[in-house]
């Protein structure tokens, strides 16, 4: 019952009170009638509440069987054109490609990458015979690489709509090793001698969000990875570290490469050189040989009669020898000079 029925009930009662108190009464015949009035009143007024609840609980029950049947026409519509938007995202899949998708990553890292002052942001900068996006110019002259790979988007919508903890784990390891492959190209884009020892890889935030392993795996390449949401802020804080710390791993690897090229150096002069000098030693004594031989012959011609002998020819054999000799033997000093 509502208040309304409530307080009606309760008038009703009093008045029945009150006309069965003047019916008792031997005097009280003009209340009798006053009370009786009011009491057929209130038991109309009771009446017409009655008949106003029944025709507002039939336009509620009405209005609730409208919404139930639009609600069923909505799910009936849903169940029907979920076909078709999985037909659309198949036809935007193939139509767009991960070349749309990769725009959109960089859109994004661009958008920003775009409150930093103009000077410090490298567009298409060149390294190692390739393009990076975007890089960060430090102080000293170095560049931070920047990279966006927007990744594992097919995965990423299944572990939206998946459900299943399994199904959900094997999704993010695939979402991890695929992440791990694209953060490892980055790897390409680092040179001692024009950028910072470490690059970093932008992905979207669920790609990110889906990595465990793969932070360490980055690492290990000099690639720290960094969800596009966070990059700014990240960003900076590389940039501060490589511009006041960069410098002390840059003379390790400074003097790594120094002691390599000793070591190739002496490589060289030990095995190389070593192994030059004995040729033009044993070259020369060849020659000294063939042309103390020479001599010889030129001394037993002079002795002998002019008329009478006939000028010794020397073998064949032995001039090409010492032609040999001699090609060898400058050879090896012009090889030496240039070494």
């Amino acid at each position: 019952m509502t208040t309304v029925e409530i307080v009606l009930a309760g008038l009703l009662a009093a008045a029945v009170i009150a006309l069965i108190w003047a019916l008792r009464r031997p005097d009280a015949s003009g209340e009798v009638g006053l009370v009786r009035a009011e009491l057929a009143r209130l038991t109309d007024a009771v009446a017409r509440q009655g008949g106003d609840d029944r025709e507002v609980r039939g336009d509620l029950g009405r209005v609730r069987e409208l919404v139930e049947g639009l609600r069923a026409g909505a799910d009936a519509r849903a169940r029907a054109e979920a076909p078709v938007w999985a037909a659309v995202r198949r036809l935007e899949a193939v139509l767009a490609g991960g070349g749309a998708r990769g725009r959109a990553g960089e859109n994004l890292l661009e958008e920003a990458l775009s409150q930093l002052p103009p000077g410090m942001l490298v567009r298409d900068f060149a390294v190692a015979g390739r393009r990076v996006e975007f890089a960060l110019a430090l102080p000293d002259g170095r560049r931070l690489p920047i990279d966006s790979k927007w990744t594992a988007a097919r995965e990423l919508a299944e572990l939206q709509r998946e459900q299943d903890p399994e199904a959900r784990q094997a999704l993010c390891r695939r979402v991890e090793e695929e992440v791990t492959r694209r953060a490892r190209e980055v790897r390409g884009y680092l040179d001692p001698a024009l950028t910072t020892p470490f690059a970093v890889a932008c992905v979207p935030d669920p790609a990110f969000a889906a990595c465990r392993r793969a932070h360490a795996d980055a690492f290990v390449d000099g690639v720290v990875i960094v969800p596009y949401s966070s990059a700014l802020p990240v960003l900076l804080t590389l940039y501060v570290l490589a511009s006041r710390y960069g410098s002390v791993s840059d003379v390790r690897d400074c003097l790594a490469e120094l002691d390599a090229v000793f070591g190739a150096m002496e490589q060289t002069l030990e095995h190389k050189l070593a192994r030059a000098t004995t040729m033009l030693t044993n070259a020369a004594v060849d020659w000294r040989t063939q042309v103390g031989r020479a001599r010889g012959a030129l001394a037993r011609a002079r002795s002998g009669p002019i008329d009478a002998v006939e000028p010794p020819t020397p073998p064949r054999g032995e001039v090409a020898e010492i032609v040999r000799l001699a090609r060898d033997a400058v050879e090896l000093d012009r090889g030496a000079r240039r070494r």
